[in-house]
């Protein structure tokens, strides 16, 4: 290890080993601005507020838009006795976040807010690479595939790879590169991990302060990290650590105690093995999770939006653990909706959207809080939580106290948050879980605050227990699409979402050359059906709908769109190139028809010669000799299409009908067709068909008319022979 690395870590055990009894006498809650906001759409204003504190001397406000890297400036600086602040400085459509810094007695509190006025839905959230432990293919063949399901319900196209749950991590990290490196637009988000999927070990590192437990931790960050070098030839750890976590060169585990360099993919985990606390077998305990993740996207249960904070550390120094679930709770649920509480018997027994607990623990329990096997015989009704102890945040272990809470009840997502503190505000403004994570690891020029000591988010052991892709805001989904394809138009119909406050529902498309669904609607649908012409594709086409509704958060207010249901249909016939033509030229006369007629398509002719026509047949005689641009433009209400032919006019002062008025009774015309005014002496009459070929003849005498039928659609040239001239007419035959 580099010597920097030492000095961390001795720093680490000689200085903050997790003991209650360093717990003092300020409050936790001061180490957090407990910020929320509510925002005015007219003009556009955004309130933050946050509690009072008799022990704060000045607040200074920052702002910036969600993606930018640096805070600059603040916008404000506020006395000690402000409550708000209001800023007018906004548009809506616009997502903006905020950071408040209390200045207080010997202490500094942070919060951070995202927000926004009506700011637009969030419809495709990009590539998610699902890797499933290859043990349950078949027993939870349908639980996976509705999992896969709902991903794309939400947005996601999910990439799925069934892995050796006793393969190597490289291999693993091999496909995610492959995965990542085939994505040109760089739209891969996020890892999904289900089943015990092969856990990476990396670095000598202690971040609970204990010297036994200085060594490799599991770092899934390993999969997430898709750029940096990885080694094992550095780092020799064997002496006080378990050999689980010890580490020597060439074992397989990593010399990285900080990530090297940006984590560019979001994971989570959903792992059951090795929890034998549990009557249930780790399959029962999956198939237990996927059932409750079905339930919690769709709105089977929803948890009461408020959240608990069970501190059994108190301001420990000046690290406040506890400060992490102050300053999330407040713009996610809003700061009177956050209470002080034991965790597990307030769960056991009421409803709350988040929980944050932290004690002196071990690798099954947390003082104050419970041990693992508290959970094999509750259920909690709770769905995302933090936790924070000694020795749990090492999670890969028998009953591993943080993965514990995932095993029962509704908790979902689970996290060691304390050293560093998680970021969480986004999901506020409807983002997922996992963009927390990122934010936590990441944390560009130490945008957020992490921890008073050298603790960040860059060190490796960072994760996420659970489903990296929930949201907070969910919505009741639609429950039967039915799709039809009649022709080129499809017809989708859906049963009405039970969600109150809809605006309507959005419409998408895919067809099965595509992997990604498109919006397809304009305007929010407010009936129960919707009708889409032009389906210019043959094949299969999918149609999703998703219901939409304005949300008005502690945070702001955003568009937010429940997860699609869907169905398929199959359209059998393409829409072709529409201004396709034939010509047959005769003397100076052209005759010009389109080669297939489609229906609703209106056609337009130029022939070069300042002569403009409509229709799907035409003809021109010339004047002048030379070499004409013939144009058809083709226009359908799904598309627009056009073509040209060059023609040579080389007899434009020959007149085949000088001189007398013989012609066809209607021409263009339907299998018959009738001459009118033949010449006198008439002996012969030939028909040709575009190659010039002969195709019928017919000998006189002839009357002044004459009739005779073509059982083919196309262009002919008829031929009137008589002893002194011939006459040339062309002729378009369209039979219906």
């Amino acid at each position: 290890m580099n010597s920097i690395g030492n000095i961390l870590f001795s720093t680490l055990v000689l200085g903050i080993i997790i003991n209650p009894a360093f717990i003092s006498a300020q409050s936790t809650a001061d180490a957090a601005v407990q910020v929320s906001a509510s925002v005015q759409a007219s003009p556009p204003q955004i309130i933050l507020s946050w509690p009072t504190n008799s022990t704060t001397s000045q607040y200074l406000i920052y702002r910036k838009s969600k993606t930018s890297t640096s805070w600059n400036a603040p916008i404000a600086t506020l006395s000690g006795t402000a409550t708000q602040f209001i800023d007018n400085t906004i548009q809506k459509g616009f997502n903006y976040e905020y950071r408040i810094i209390r200045s207080g007695n010997s202490y500094t509190g942070y919060g951070y807010v995202l927000s926004g006025i009506e700011v637009p839905e969030t419809y495709w959230r990009g590539k998610l690479i699902l890797l499933v432990d290859s043990m349950f293919i078949i027993p939870l063949a349908s639980e996976i595939n509705r999992l896969i399901k709902d991903l794309q319900g939400e947005g996601w196209d999910v990439l799925r790879h069934d892995v050796l749950r006793n393969g190597s991590v490289t291999h693993i990290k091999s496909i995610i590169i492959a995965d990542y490196a085939a994505d040109s637009l760089h739209e891969t988000r996020a890892v999904y991990i289900v089943g015990h999927v092969p856990v990476p070990y990396s670095g000598n590192i202690n971040p609970d302060g204990h010297p036994d437990h200085l060594g490799a931790w599991p770092a899934d960050v390993y999969y997430g990290d898709v750029n940096g070098m990885w080694t094992d030839n550095g780092v020799s750890s064997t002496t006080v650590s378990p050999p689980r976590t010890q580490n020597i060169p060439g074992d397989g585990k990593f010399d990285q105690s900080i990530v090297p360099g940006d984590v560019e993919l979001i994971v989570g985990r959903a792992d059951f093995s090795n929890l034998p606390a549990f009557s249930a077998t780790e399959q029962q305990l999956l198939k237990a999770y996927l059932d409750k993740n079905h339930a919690y996207r769709t709105k089977q249960f929803s948890a009461q939006k408020r959240a608990l904070i069970d501190d059994n550390f108190g301001f420990f120094g000046t690290e406040a653990f506890a400060a992490s679930g102050y300053k999330n709770f407040a713009p996610l649920v809003g700061t009177s909706s956050v209470v002080a509480a034991d965790y597990i018997t307030s769960m056991a027994s009421g409803s709350y959207l988040w929980a944050y607990g932290c004690g002196g623990g071990s690798y099954v329990s947390a003082s104050g809080i419970g041990s693992t096997f508290n959970f094999t015989n509750t259920a909690l009704q709770g769905v995302f939580s933090m936790l924070f102890g000694s020795y749990f945040g090492d999670w890969d272990c028998t009953n591993s106290f943080l993965r514990a809470p995932l095993a029962q009840g509704q908790i979902l997502t689970n996290c060691w948050s304390g050293r560093p503190h998680y970021q969480f505000h986004y999901m506020g403004m409807g983002d997922i879980i996992g963009s927390g994570l990122l934010l936590t690891q990441n944390n560009p020029g130490g945008l957020y605050f992490a921890s008073p000591t050298n603790i960040t988010g860059k060190w490796i052991h960072n994760a996420l227990m659970g489903d990296p892709t929930l949201k907070q805001d969910i919505m009741a989904p639609v429950n039967q699409v039915t799709a039809l394809i009649s022709g080129q138009q499809a017809t989708i119909s859906w049963s009405a979402s039970q969600e109150p406050g809809l605006l309507g529902y959005q419409i998408y498309m895919r067809n099965d050359s595509q992997t990604v669904f498109q919006k397809i609607n304009s305007q929010p649908v407010i009936s129960n059906s919707f009708t889409l012409s032009c389906l210019l594709y043959k094949g299969i086409y999918e149609f999703m709908v998703r219901p939409l509704k304005l949300e008005t958060t502690a945070s702001g207010s955003y568009y937010n769109l429940g997860m699609g249901a869907r169905d398929t249909a199959i359209c059998t016939k393409q829409l072709k190139a529409l201004a396709q033509f034939t010509t047959a030229l005769i003397s100076n006369t052209l005759q010009a028809g389109i080669t297939d007629v489609f229906a609703g398509a209106l056609y337009s002719w130029d022939f070069n010669n300042g002569f403009l026509t409509a229709g799907p047949t035409a003809s021109v005689a010339y004047t002048n000799n030379g070499i004409y641009n013939v144009q058809l433009k083709a226009i359908h209400p799904c598309l627009q299409d056009s073509s040209n032919q060059f023609v040579q006019i080389i007899e434009a002062q020959i007149d085949p009908l000088s001189g007398n008025t013989t012609r066809f009774k209607q021409n263009p015309t339907n299998s018959v067709f009738e001459i009118l005014n033949l010449p006198a002496g008439a002996t012969e009459i030939k028909v040709y068909n575009a190659a010039g070929q002969v195709i019928h003849a017919y000998k006189g005498p002839f009357t002044n008319t004459f009739c005779a039928s073509l059982d083919m659609s196309g262009i002919y040239s008829i031929q009137i022979c008589s002893r002194t001239k011939t006459t040339w007419l062309p002729l378009l035959i369209h039979i219906n």
